[in-house]
């Protein structure tokens, strides 16, 4: 059975916004020192991932400009690579990639409501 659109946007928006939340007032120092921190983060970004793959093709190609192959595939690599993944990687996805990521998710949700 597929997953209700908005609800995996939704899960999606509130991911961010505990990456947020867990991030604000930190800087790149305090994350490679926080070992909870980063682990908790790079668990937000997987499930982010993940919920990506539940998107239709159709949905993801309003927003052209967000690269969903590489969110699809950063869960794999945090699943199966995770002693690799560098903390200047997961901190530049959390400080740098979400925001745009999270307005792409709001106006992509905003044409789902209007289509109900």
């Amino acid at each position: 059975m597929a997953r209700d659109i908005d609800v995996i946007l939704t899960e999606m928006l509130e991911t961010i916004a505990l990456i947020e939340t867990a991030l604000a007032g930190k800087t790149r120092e305090d994350f490679g020192q926080d070992d909870i921190l980063r682990l908790a983060v790079q668990r937000a970004i997987e499930i982010i991932s993940e919920a990506s793959r539940h998107l239709p093709d159709t949905l993801l190609r309003q927003a052209p400009d967000i690269p969903w192959r590489s969110i699809r595939g950063m869960g794999n690599i945090l699943r199966h690579e995770y002693h690799r993944v560098a903390d200047d990687v997961i901190w530049n996805v959390a400080a740098g990639d979400l925001p745009a990521l999270r307005t792409a998710l709001l106006a992509l949700r905003a044409s789902v409501g209007s289509t109900r």
